[in-house]
C-alpha cells in the first residue's frame, strides 16, 4: 500500500505571502531559528503563516500611549483570524507634555528618529511580512510612517486615539489648560489652590493629547495620505469602539499582505499634498511641516517647505479645533470624524479625490461615506469657513533665508516690528517671562535651540503658554530655531533656518536689533544693514557642541536642516559619507 502518513513538516509548501519570512522559517537550514521561536509557544502551523509585526509604543511614563497593551491584542486577533502569526515588540516613546521646559525635550524629536530606526531594524532583522504600528505621542506617529517608507512592506498605522477631555469649572480643560494656568498663576490671576484644581482635572485618563496638537494633527495626516486606515485613528483612546478598530487593523494587514499592497504604492506626491491641505484646514501644528517634510524625504518624494505656503493659501479652515478654536478631537470624532473635513475641501478639490487609503477606498469613496452628527459645529461647510487661508504659512527673509515656519488660526496680527529681545536658551527666556522682563511690542529671539545646537529642537510651550498666561500673547512676537508645540498659539515664528548654531543669522542677532514680520508678504527680516550682518557673521564662530558622546551627540553631527525635515538620513549625513 503506498505511504499515507502526512508529509514532513518540512516538506510542506510554502504559504506565497510569506514574501520574507520563509526565509526565516522554512526548511531543515532553518531548524535553529524554529527551536527557538518554539520555546516561546509557537507552533509548526504559526510559523507556516505570514509573520507579521506589531510594533508599540506603550510606555509608562505619559497617558498617551498608555492604552496600546490592550489594543494590540485586538490587533494580534484581526491578524490570526485572518490567517497570519503576529510577533509584538516594542520600541520608545517621549512624552512632550511631559518633558517641556525641561533638558529632557532636547530627546523628543530626536526620538522620531530611534522610533523609525528602531522599528526598521526589528522588521528588517526578523522579515517580518508585514506590519501594524500602534502609536500615539507625537513622534511615534511620523516615526513609524517613516519605518514604512524605509521598509516597503504591506503594513499601516494605527493611532491609539485621543484623550477624552478634562472638566474644569463646567469648561473643556487639557495640557494646555494647565500650561497656560502656569503663566496666569506667575502674573497673579488665579490661586495656587486653582493652579492645582486645574492641574488635577486637565487629564482624566489614557490617550494624546486632546486637541489639534501635533499627535492629533499627525494622525489627521496619516488618514489624509492613505497609512492609516480612514475613520479608525479618530476614535478617543477609552471609547470602546478602539478595541475593534484595532482588531480591523490587524485584519486589514493581512488583506495587504496578500495582495502586496506596500506603502510606496499608497503615499504619493499627490497624498503628501492631501496631507499638507489636511493640516490647513483644521489649523494643524507647525510640527506637521517638519514631519511631513521629514516622510516625503523617507519615500523618495520631492517636497520643498515653501509648497506648504503654497497649499496652505487656497485651504480655508473648516475646522473648529483648539488651540485656534473651540473643540477637541474627541469632539471632532463624535461630529461624524476627519471625514467630514475630506469632504468639504473635495467641493473646491482642494485635495486629490482618487488617492488611496490602505482600507481599499479613495478619499472620495471615504468622503462619501461619513456619516455627521446633526447640528455639530466643528467642521463648517466650506461656503463658510472659519478663515479664507489655511492655519499656517511660510516666511523667508534676510532672518530665514531656508525659510521658517508661522501658525496662523485667524486671529493673530499680520505684520509687527519691535525690538529684539535675545536668549540664548529656553530656560533663559522662561526666567525672563516669569520675572516679567518681557515688555508690549518686543521680539522675543531664542537661538541655539535648532537641530543641531539644542540639540533636539525643543518646543518652546512653557515659555508661549507663559506669555499668553501673563496677558502678553497678542502684543510680543516670538521667533525661534526651535519648534513649537500644536497647543501654541499667538504670533509664534519656529523653524527658522539655518539654524544660529549652523551659523544662520539668526545667530548674529543683538537685542534692540529692530525685527520685522510681514505675513502677508512672506517675510521675516533685520531691519540693520546687509554689510553690518555680513561683518557679524564674519567674526562669528559656533559654541562648542553641548553633548560630546552618546545619541545626542550623535544626532547632532548627522541632523539636516528644519526646512529638509530634521532628518539624519539626509544631506549631512550625506556629507560625513562623502568625507570618506
Amino acid at each position: 500500500m503506498p505511504d499515507q502518513s502526512p508529509a514532513h513538516p518540512y516538506d510542506r509548501p510554502t504559504d506565497p505571502a510569506k514574501r520574507h519570512s520563509a526565509t526565516l522559517t522554512d526548511g531543515p537550514d532553518r531548524a535553529p531559528a524554529r527551536a527557538m521561536l518554539k520555546a516561546i509557544g509557537f507552533t509548526d502551523d504559526d510559523l507556516a503563516r505570514p509573520l507579521i509585526g506589531v510594533a508599540t509604543t506603550w510606555i509608562e511614563t505619559m497617558p498617551c500611549n498608555y492604552n496600546q497593551r490592550r489594543l494590540a491584542e485586538f490587533v494580534k486577533e484581526g491578524i490570526r483570524a485572518a490567517g497570519g502569526t503576529p510577533m509584538e515588540f516594542n520600541t520608545i516613546s517621549i512624552s512632550d507634555g511631559v518633558t517641556m521646559g525641561t533638558e529632557g525635550m532636547k530627546t523628543s524629536l530626536i526620538s522620531r528618529e530611534v522610533v523609525a530606526d528602531s522599528i526598521e531594524l526589528t522588521a528588517r532583522g526578523h522579515l517580518f511580512d508585514g506590519l501594524v504600528c500602534l502609536v500615539g505621542c507625537d513622534k511615534t506617529i511620523p516615526g513609524a510612517a517613516m519605518a514604512l517608507a524605509r521598509l516597503d512592506i504591506p503594513g499601516l498605522v494605527l493611532y491609539n486615539g485621543t484623550i477624552y477631555p478634562g472638566v474644569y469649572k463646567g469648561q473643556n480643560a487639557d495640557i494646555v489648560t494647565v500650561f497656560e494656568a502656569v503663566g496666569a498663576y506667575r502674573a497673579g490671576t488665579i490661586t495656587l489652590d486653582e493652579l492645582y484644581a486645574i492641574e488635577s482635572a486637565a487629564c482624566p485618563g489614557p490617550g494624546a493629547c486632546g486637541g489639534q496638537y501635533t499627535a492629533n494633527t499627525m494622525s489627521t495626516v496619516l488618514e489624509f495620505i492613505g497609512l492609516s486606515p480612514a475613520g479608525l485613528n479618530g476614535i478617543p483612546a477609552e471609547d470602546p469602539q478602539k478595541n475593534e478598530a484595532a482588531r480591523r487593523s490587524g485584519e486589514l494587514v493581512m488583506q495587504l499582505v496578500r495582495d502586496d499592497i506596500r506603502p510606496g504604492s499608497v503615499v504619493t506626491r499627490a497624498a503628501l499634498e492631501n496631507g499638507i491641505a489636511a493640516v490647513s484646514a483644521t489649523g494643524g501644528s507647525t510640527n506637521g511641516v517638519l514631519h511631513l517634510l521629514a516622510i516625503a524625504h523617507e519615500f523618495g518624494l520631492p517636497l520643498s517647505i515653501d509648497e506648504f505656503a503654497t497649499i496652505a493659501e487656497r485651504t480655508p479652515i473648516v475646522a473648529d479645533m483648539k488651540p485656534g478654536g473651540r473643540f477637541s478631537a474627541a469632539e471632532m470624532y463624535d461630529a461624524g470624524g476627519v471625514a467630514l473635513v475630506m469632504r468639504e475641501l473635495l467641493k473646491r478639490d482642494l485635495v486629490h479625490a482618487g488617492e488611496r487609503n490602505v482600507d481599499g477606498r479613495t478619499m472620495a469613496e471615504i468622503a462619501a461615506a461619513v456619516v455627521e452628527t446633526p447640528g455639530q459645529e466643528v467642521v463648517r461647510p466650506i461656503e463658510r469657513p472659519l478663515k479664507p487661508t489655511g492655519g499656517l504659512t511660510i516666511l523667508r527673509g534676510s532672518l530665514a533665508p531656508e525659510g521658517c515656519v508661522v501658525k496662523l488660526a485667524g486671529h493673530e496680527r499680520r505684520q509687527h516690528r519691535g525690538p529684539a529681545r535675545v536668549f540664548e536658551s529656553e530656560e533663559a527666556c522662561f526666567e525672563a517671562v516669569k520675572a516679567r522682563r518681557i515688555e508690549p511690542g518686543d521680539v522675543i529671539v531664542i537661538r541655539y535651540e535648532g537641530p543641531a545646537g539644542g540639540p533636539g529642537m525643543r518646543e518652546m510651550l512653557g515659555v508661549t503658554a507663559a506669555l499668553v498666561g501673563e496677558g502678553l500673547g497678542e502684543s510680543v512676537a516670538l521667533l525661534t530655531d526651535g519648534r513649537f508645540s500644536g497647543g501654541t498659539h499667538g504670533l509664534m515664528i519656529g523653524h527658522v533656518a539655518p539654524e544660529a548654531a549652523l551659523g544662520g543669522p539668526i545667530a548674529v542677532v543683538r537685542d534692540g536689533d529692530p525685527i520685522v514680520i510681514d505675513v502677508d508678504r512672506h517675510t521675516l527680516d533685520i531691519d540693520v544693514p546687509t554689510d553690518e550682518i555680513a561683518r557679524r557673521l564674519a567674526a562669528w564662530s559656533p559654541p562648542p557642541p553641548r553633548y560630546t558622546s552618546g545619541v545626542m551627540a550623535k544626532y547632532a553631527a548627522l541632523v539636516s536642516s528644519a526646512s529638509q525635515g530634521a532628518v539624519t538620513t539626509g544631506s549631512r549625513m550625506a556629507e560625513q559619507l562623502g568625507r570618506r
